[in-house]
């Protein structure tokens, strides 16, 4: 499960290197050929909750091979693709396929552990998505080079193929109480239809502008559907696609919260580093994706390491540790300088992964475990939709402050300091409300609840 998850994290990040050979192949433009990116990571977004809610509802096991093979056989398609807009369709359906795949991983991952080991399930899964990141730019970038952009997509069948094998023979979970099983369609479309509407506002502000009456529409189209999603869930009952005991309950949210905040560092990290090692240092695109290696890694090996930490230091702990370090790191960017060469990043990078590994696993883990076992996928697939929203609502903020700067390295500075601020809010949240209540006793998960 956790190779299953290295793919769909890798699916993030080894396209981006690609996009200019697609470009090339296709003859077409840099604003078509992004939608090869954003479309997987918008649908995605948008159906992780629906996703985590089915799985619940109708079996982990069988959320997850149904994704898979939506997944695997999309992925076959579009390296297929004769043209971009068959490849743009294919990574929509991709991006279903890893929502019901991801929280039904999750899920799974903290039911057959023990309950005193929820840390370390946190952390396999973080872990794995940290890994699948890291090796990202690099395993597109090599392919891409040495055979063709489309082997990024064919590798994904024989290793989706081996992750469904394993876990349909070793992987024997609890199938779902047969319960109320209707489907909150109202619930489904008013949530998909917001977030979409706010995530491609916020993805068009930097070409459109923020006074753009398209952008103004969409937000506002946004806001008034997911403030509509409270009352339409509250008559949804329980059927709601979002019950009332997961909305309600305070470690949630704050974790949810937490990790909302956390997500805007996170995401302008992974853009502005590397446009600052391409426009400033001169580096390739390959080049720059090996100097993310130190944040990349760095999130990936302390990812591994945060489940023995959990166990032994708790989630309070863990998770302030984390979110401290993720309000240093843009901090130490903002210092950055004209004059500045790579090693002025290193220290940041590390810094930055040290905190993602750590508080990212533990927020999930406290989050996750603080509802009904019944519930996980579900609340797996919320906590993974606030970081997607925290990032594109962080990002665009970010992009905003950058661009009204008068230089490139002024607009660094500026967006990264936005950046700090934000987190240091996370990191206040994560110290008094994330594990418990400051204070209170200590909380590791349901087996002490």
């Amino acid at each position: 499960m956790g190779i299953a998850v290295v793919v769909i994290a890798n699916d993030f990040s080894a396209i981006n290197v690609a996009l200019p050979t697609m470009e090339k192949d296709f003859d077409t433009n840099v604003n078509t050929i992004q939608w090869v990116v954003n479309a997987y990571a918008l649908t995605f977004g948008v159906m992780i909750v629906t996703g985590g809610r089915l799985a619940d509802m109708f079996g982990r096991r069988n959320a997850f091979f149904v994704g898979t093979a939506i997944f695997a056989s999309m992925s076959a398609l579009g390296g297929a693709a004769p043209s971009e807009t068959w490849l743009i369709a294919t990574r929509t359906l991709m991006g279903i396929g890893g929502a019901l795949m991801w929280p039904a991983i999750l899920g799974m991952t903290y039911e057959i552990l023990p309950e005193e080991k929820a840390g370390l399930a946190g952390g396999i899964i973080i872990g794995a998505a940290g890994l699948g990141n890291a090796v990202g730019p690099l395993l597109g970038g090599v392919l891409t080079q040495e055979l063709s952009w489309r082997w990024i997509f064919f590798l994904n069948v024989p290793i989706s193929a081996f992750a469904v094998l394993v876990t349909y023979r070793l992987v024997k979970v609890k199938e779902p109480e047969q319960g109320d099983q209707r489907i909150d369609y109202a619930g489904v479309a008013t949530i998909s239809v917001g977030l979409v509407s706010l995530l491609v506002a916020l993805d068009q502000i930097d070409d459109w502008g923020i006074g753009d009456p398209r952008v103004i529409g969409m937000l506002v189209l946004a806001a008034i559907l997911l403030v509509a999603f409270v009352p339409i869930e509250r008559r949804a009952g329980s059927h709601a696609l979002v019950p009332r005991a997961v909305m309600a309950n305070e470690s949630f949210r704050a974790s949810c919260l937490a990790i909302l905040l956390m997500s805007a560092t996170f995401f302008a990290a992974l853009l502005y580093l590397p446009q600052f090692m391409q426009h400033q240092l001169g580096y390739s695109p390959l080049e720059a994706g090996l100097g993310m290696l130190p944040f990349l890694a760095t999130f990936a090996c302390v990812s591994f390491v945060a489940g023995p930490l959990y166990e032994k230091l708790g989630a309070k702990v863990l998770a302030s540790i984390g979110a401290l370090c993720i309000t240093i790191a843009p901090f130490v960017f903002s210092l950055v300088g004209e004059r500045s060469g790579y090693g002025s990043l290193v220290a940041g990078m590390v810094v930055l992964g040290i905190g993602i590994g750590s508080f990212y696993p533990t927020a999930t883990t406290a989050g996750v475990t603080s509802v009904d076992e019944s519930q996980t996928s579900l609340a797996g697939g919320i906590v993974y939709m606030f970081q997607i929203a925290g990032g594109s609502i962080g990002l665009g903020l970010t992009t905003m402050v950058f661009s009204s700067q008068a230089s490139f390295v002024d607009g660094i500075q500026a967006g990264f300091r936005l950046d700090a601020s934000l987190s240091l809010i996370g990191f206040l949240i994560a110290l008094f409300f994330v594990g418990g209540r400051l204070g209170g006793r200590r909380v590791l998960g349901r087996a002490e609840a």
